[in-house]
């Protein structure tokens, strides 16, 4: 029967069957790109497996797990609206810039990837790091991986400059007037500073660690990026990972951690 059917289907196909798939593909892809990296792509990849669950029900003419499968994607698209206000409204903005298709680093069939895989030169952070330590100086530095951080990135000032240990100590310098807030650091460069990162509501976090350090923490939940903390209090250096904090780390050891989680063969 389900032979009978794919066949029947398949005979009926038209050109606009095609551009639909087409279109829907080209969507799905775009929504992936912009989820990537965050802890929304496991909501948005269930999502799409309940509603190709629900179409294949539909084709076997299952009625009763059709219709409460109908049901829970009718009301779960209005809870979803709120949940991904954020993501959706980038994606909006996505598609309304006139840049859309003539970036070179999208590739969706016919286009190109055109992607920076330089590896990450950690020694102008580490010794940053090490320099703002010995001085106290506060400094919040976010390292970027699959996802861009766009909408940290619009909350700052973009900078757009190579990274130096000179450059990361001068933002952080208590009278400059970029100090206060997180660097974001994508490919090489630094792309803006005095971010405003999501503070973590995480209750069993050290109630020593201030706001710097769960901002550290908070995006590092949201998405995969890395934070890298300097305790402006008592000079301690500390970096969190999807969520969980690792302190009093030796400027050697964040190196070691850095090569190992943007340096690795």
């Amino acid at each position: 029967m389900l032979l009978q059917v794919f066949l029947s289907g398949f005979l009926e196909f038209r050109l606009i069957d095609a551009i639909d798939i087409i279109l829907v593909a080209f969507l799905l892809y775009e929504l992936f790109n912009l989820l990537k990296g965050t802890s929304a792509i496991s909501i948005f990849i269930g999502i799409v497996a309940v509603i190709i669950l629900w179409k294949v029900v539909n084709i076997l003419e299952m009625a009763l797990l059709s219709e409460i499968l109908g049901a829970f994607i009718s009301v779960g698209f209005i809870a979803l609206i709120v949940v991904f206000q954020p993501e959706i409204r980038q994606f909006l903005l996505l598609l309304g810039n006139s840049s859309f298709f003539n970036n070179q680093r999208r590739r969706f069939l016919f286009w190109k990837m055109n992607q920076v895989n330089d590896k990450l030169d950690v020694d102008p952070i580490t010794q940053a790091c090490q320099k703002m330590a010995n001085s106290k100086t506060g400094a919040l530095i976010v390292l970027c991986k699959t996802n861009d951080l766009r909408q940290y990135v619009d909350t700052g000032e973009e900078i757009d400059a190579l990274i130096s240990d000179q450059l990361l100590e001068n933002i952080f310098f208590k009278n400059s007037p970029l100090h206060d807030g997180a660097v974001i650091i994508r490919n090489n460069r630094i792309h803006a500073a005095r971010c405003i990162l999501p503070v973590s509501s995480n209750m069993r976090i050290d109630v020593a660690l201030g706001l710097r350090h769960r901002a550290a923490i908070g995006v590092t939940e949201r998405t995969d990026a890395i934070s890298v903390i300097v305790s402006e209090e008592t000079g301690e250096i500390s970096y969190a990972k999807a969520g969980i904090i690792v302190t009093h780390v030796k400027p050697a050891q964040l190196k070691n951690f850095l090569d190992k989680e943007f340096n690795a063969e």
